[in-house]
């Protein structure tokens, strides 16, 4: 008889390990999958092997292509559930209490990441009360393990939870308020998919084909493409690769984002990288223009320029109007001069989950403050115009330098303004000849100007000087 060596029983193993039906970690119990969309089931298997996936009555079947990767793509349900979802090869796969509803993918930096139970000396407000009542069946979590790759994974750690007061605590606040407004509202499942990390710039968060598309980070990519361990979170493409890529092509409904302080410094190049990078995840993910929603950064002392934050939120308003199905909440009113982390990440949330429920619920809501539109100068002042004024505009402890009203030399001088219907009325004696306004145009600058359901405008400008 035959001896059977070590390296012979390794390879034996290796085989059968590799024949094994596998899906990634985004695939587990308890998870949610988007209604109204064909669902993505995917994994791996041997070369060959025929794979049926069964939801809800309802069987798909397939084969693994030559490296033994597989996916089929289930017809659209409406809400429901429990279910039991089955992937079935040489061995089977069950996945139990899984529902069908919203699954919204929730990324960014700090902001994003910071837990409803806050950090040490950086408290959330209202969390004690939010994490006690966190008993929300229907309403899913699941947090993607940090993880820096140079190139594009395929699978990431992490699982499905039902939301309970211990799994609220440390998942991100700013997601959980979001989803709880959207549970609430609608009273269907709700899955929040959490992938952040503090510190990191829009590019991290982009895929490195996206990347090698602009000038600034051709090099750098190709390096990292070629880096055998990076280290950096800040670097370009290795977030994407480690914490998006593995989700694609999870069916969302959408995307909520909060970022931008690690870009301020470079605001102008934000211009192109924060619209390139929504793109290439409706790229990646396959699911058209889906909608993206971003809180704009808040007031900061930034300490070393009085308007690097102020010109990163101007470029968060400019892109309302440049690219498609986004909506930005606008946090001008809630903030802390002196901590980059505002404790009101309710605010952030629901604000942002106001845009859904108008957008993509139908819901009659208010969804947006005042966002400056356009100006006509008449009779030595200037008439401001805005999207979003509805159902009136409002101001509230005006400061003497909110509102800046400028002439052809460029000088900006504190402002008087007025209410008149849905416009503001901006003039200064000082000023015979106006050309520009400035409003909240400083990193300090918060919220004066109001709609009347209490909602903020965005610090705006209307020159380009």
């Amino acid at each position: 008889m035959k001896r059977i060596t070590p390296l012979l029983m390794a390879l034996c193993l290796a085989v059968t390990a590799y024949g094994e039906v596998q899906t990634p970690a985004i695939f587990s119990s308890h998870m949610v999958l988007q209604r109204g969309k064909e669902i993505p089931v995917w994994g791996t298997a041997a070369p060959g092997e025929a794979i049926t996936v069964t939801l809800a009555g309802t069987a798909k079947s397939t084969q693994a292509d030559t490296d033994g990767k597989w996916i089929v793509r289930l017809p659209a349900m409406t809400e429901g559930g429990p279910y039991l979802l089955r992937v079935m090869g040489q061995n089977s796969l069950v996945f139990e209490d899984v529902l069908i509803g919203e699954v919204w993918l929730c990324s960014g930096q700090s902001n994003m990441e910071m837990p409803l139970q806050g950090w040490p000396n950086q408290p959330i407000e209202g969390s004690d009360e939010a994490i006690q009542a966190a008993n929300y069946p229907n309403l899913r979590l699941f947090t993607v393990k940090k993880r820096i790759a140079p190139q594009p994974e395929y699978d990431c750690e992490g699982e499905w939870s039902a939301c309970t007061p211990e799994k609220a605590a440390p998942f991100s606040a700013t997601a959980f308020f979001f989803g709880r407004k959207v549970y609430q509202e609608l009273n269907i499942p709700v899955g929040l998919i959490h992938s952040s990390w503090g510190g990191t710039p829009a590019e991290a968060w982009t895929s490195g084909e996206s990347l090698s598309r602009l000038e600034d980070f051709k090099a750098e990519v190709e390096r990292i493409r070629q880096a055998e361990n990076p280290t950096n979170p800040q670097a370009p493409t290795v977030l994407y690769n480690g914490m998006i890529q593995p989700l694609v092509p999870f069916a969302l409904r959408g995307a909520i984002w909060y970022q931008g302080e690690s870009n301020a410094s470079r605001a102008k190049q934000y211009r192109t990288v924060f619209p390139n990078m929504i793109q290439n995840w409706r790229d990646v993910f396959q699911q058209g223009d889906f909608p993206f929603y971003f809180d704009q950064i808040a007031p900061f002392n930034y300490g070393v320029d009085n308007t690097i934050g102020v010109e990163l939120r101007e470029v968060q308003r400019e892109c309302l109007a440049t690219v498609k199905n986004i909506g930005m909440a606008v946090l001008l009113d809630k903030t802390t001069m002196d901590n980059i982390h505002p404790p009101y990440k309710k605010e952030a949330g629901e604000r942002m989950a106001l845009w859904a429920l108008a957008k993509d619920y139908g819901k009659d809501v208010v969804y947006s403050g005042p966002i400056y539109k356009s100006q006509t100068i008449e009779d030595g002042q200037i008439r401001l115009n805005f999207d979003y004024a509805a159902p009136g505009l409002q101001l509230d402890n005006v400061q003497a330098d909110d509102f800046k009203i400028a002439g052809e030399d460029k000088v900006f001088h504190p402002a008087e303004v007025k209410i008149d219907g849905e416009t503001l009325v901006v003039s200064s004696p000082q000023v015979p000849k106006p050309v520009a306004v400035q409003y909240a145009w400083s990193n300090f600058a918060t919220a004066s100007l109001f709609n009347k359901a209490g909602l903020p405008a965005s610090s705006f400008r209307t020159d380009e000087w």
